[in-house]
């Protein structure tokens, strides 16, 4: 019981982090979201299926 109870907090504690961090940021948005533009899991070089940028580019915002 006490392992189900610290999980459900830390887990309770990991959300409300990120609930802070977006309540903090401007326009609630995060930078930097294209997981395809990551070096790591784009090794054929693509642009980056949401916005567009290359792997050597900052993500771009759709907004813009």
């Amino acid at each position: 019981m006490k392992l189900v109870l610290l999980s459900i907090g830390l887990l309770g504690l990991g959300v409300a982090g990120i609930a802070i961090k977006i309540l903090l940021k401007k326009d609630g948005k995060f930078q930097g979201t294209c997981a395809s533009n990551s070096p790591f899991l784009n090794e054929e070089g693509e642009a980056c299926g949401f916005c567009g940028a290359l792997p050597e580019e900052k993500c771009k915002s759709k907004d813009a």
